[in-house]
Order: structure tokens, then sequence, then C-alpha cells
């Protein structure tokens, strides 16, 4: 089928430039004492969070280098 082809007027992307508002928009409202000590506490609770992980993961981390190894009697040979 043939499709016949019309020409396509982007004439109103030209015209959008000139009517862009010169308005700025109101600033926003500060955060109430409540809204900033909430947030305060969610990233220390985050902050905590992360420090008490990596404190209580170190002693699986490190490798024991003081205990002496312990052989089995079957290795002995008895």
């Amino acid at each position: 089928m043939f499709r016949r082809r019309e020409p396509v007027p982007f004439a109103f992307v030209a015209e959008a430039e000139s009517f862009r508002s010169n308005v700025t928009p109101p600033p926003r409202p500060r955060a109430s004492f409540g809204e900033m000590a909430g947030r305060w506490l969610l990233g220390l609770t985050l902050v905590a969070g992360l420090v008490g992980a990596l404190i209580v993961a170190m002693p699986a981390m490190s490798t024991p280098s003081s205990t002496p190894t312990q052989q089995s009697q079957a290795s002995e040979g008895h």
C-alpha cells in the first residue's frame, strides 16, 4: 500500500520558546523542627547500624593467630 507523506508543520516548536514564562516558582517551605530531627535521627540510626555491623563482624573476619592447631588422635597414628 502506498502511504501519502504529508509535511508536518514544526513551527509550534519554534514558537514555544516565545511562550516561556519568566515567573519563578515559589520558594520551598522550610522543614519544621520535627522533620529535621527525624532526618537526623534516621541518618544517625543508619550510621550506627553500619558501625555496629562492622564491629560485630570484625571477629569473624579476623584469623586466629595465637591459637595452637589441634590434631586429632587419628593423625598421630594411635
